[in-house]
């Protein structure tokens, strides 16, 4: 089941204080990083309302679902919703956005649930800030959206660095974490041993210690209107990558200003502490089993993260467990095969007994 994938998208139904397309906005998206890249707004400088428009129409595309922003752990978070029922939050990696699930946003509707894929910080439509993109505060966001929608716990579905925070989210907020759903991206624990052991892994994985040099990544990220965006889904995804049109739309989110900067912040956090306390600290708190169902899917043509390093996180997960590997697909199936996604999903959601 698809939904359209091109065009301005309509606020509806935001909080108090919401971006609205046009409007003259202060401190809020795009609110920027300093010295980020070309171009960055200061944060609190006033936005001028054309750029907020410009931003609203290239974040929050049209389609069946609702725009809107909540407030969470002291920033503002772009969320697109569907459908009534229990929550089930969508979580995006790079470098991609919330428009990622727009296949999922109508079928876990149709199948009963309050489907919610949120921008994370730093990226789309939600604020970026000048801090708090480590592991521990991205996840603190996730689970504040969930307290802000009025929910008392969320099945969450990861893809990417999404999955990296919502396996992240279930060990430090296991009461706000009813199902757990990760999609190519292994338990954090599992990561950093890969990348640090394994050399196919960490060659794979090239382009994250590529991020640690300063300012270099952003401006590669945002050259050329963001083809270097566009460059790695197709390389990373399988025989049949998103077209033209698709590319284009991440393509220009990527160069909303500091988008690129925030968007490598949580991947700098991830290498550069891995010998500092907080770092070890957080690695240590991982050792906490996941003790909710988790379903683990993977493409297995997926060149950014190997097969083999993503099928060991089984072992950090003390609960009914299952792993689904897909066929002929890359790093993005979602939007690969967004059929056999969603069908694998909302079948594993409404499973009673989901270790059978």
């Amino acid at each position: 089941m698809t939904a359209p994938e091109n065009g301005p998208g309509t606020t509806s139904g935001s909080v108090p204080g919401a971006t609205v397309p046009g409007a003259t906005v202060s401190g809020a998206v795009p609110g920027a990083v300093p010295g980020a890249v070309p171009g960055a707004a200061v944060p609190g400088a006033t936005v001028s309302g054309a750029t907020a428009a410009t931003v609203a129409a290239d974040v929050r595309l049209d389609g069946p679902w609702t725009h809107r922003d909540v407030a969470a752990n002291g920033a503002r978070f772009h969320i697109a919703e569907m459908g009534d029922g229990p929550l089930v939050l969508l979580l995006h990696g790079f470098p991609q956005f919330w428009w990622t699930w727009r296949h999922q946003l109508p079928a876990l509707a149709e199948a009963g649930y309050r489907a919610v894929a949120m921008d994370l910080r730093g990226v789309g439509g939600s604020d970026r800030t000048p801090r708090g993109y480590d592991p521990a505060n991205l996840a603190l966001d996730i689970t504040g959206v969930v307290r802000s929608l009025g929910e008392p716990d969320a099945a969450l579905v990861g893809h990417d660095l999404g999955g990296y925070l919502a396996w992240t989210a279930a060990v430090m907020r296991p009461k706000l974490v009813r199902r757990l759903v990760v999609s190519s991206m292994p338990h954090p624990r599992r990561w950093r041993s890969a990348m640090l052991s394994d050399f196919s892994q960490s060659r794979a994985g090239s382009y994250i210690w590529g991020f640690q040099r300063p300012w270099l990544p952003e401006r590669q990220l945002v050259a050329d209107d963001g083809a270097l965006v566009g460059e790695l889904i197709r390389d990373w995804s399988g025989p049949q990558p998103p077209d033209d049109k698709t590319l284009d739309i991440y393509r220009r989110a990527m160069t909303i200003p500091s988008t690129a900067h925030c968007s490598i912040e949580p991947y700098r956090w991830m290498v550069r502490s891995m010998a500092r306390p907080d770092g070890i600290q957080f690695n240590r708190r991982m050792r906490r089993p996941v003790r909710v169902p988790t379903l683990q899917l993977h493409g297995s043509l997926d060149p950014a993260m190997r097969t083999r390093s993503t099928a060991g996180s089984a072992e950090y997960v003390e609960a009914p467990y299952r792993w689904r590997l897909f066929d002929g697909l890359g790093h993005f199936p979602q939007e690969e095969d967004p059929v056999a996604f969603s069908t694998e999903l909302v079948n594993w959601l409404k499973d009673p007994e989901p270790d059978r």
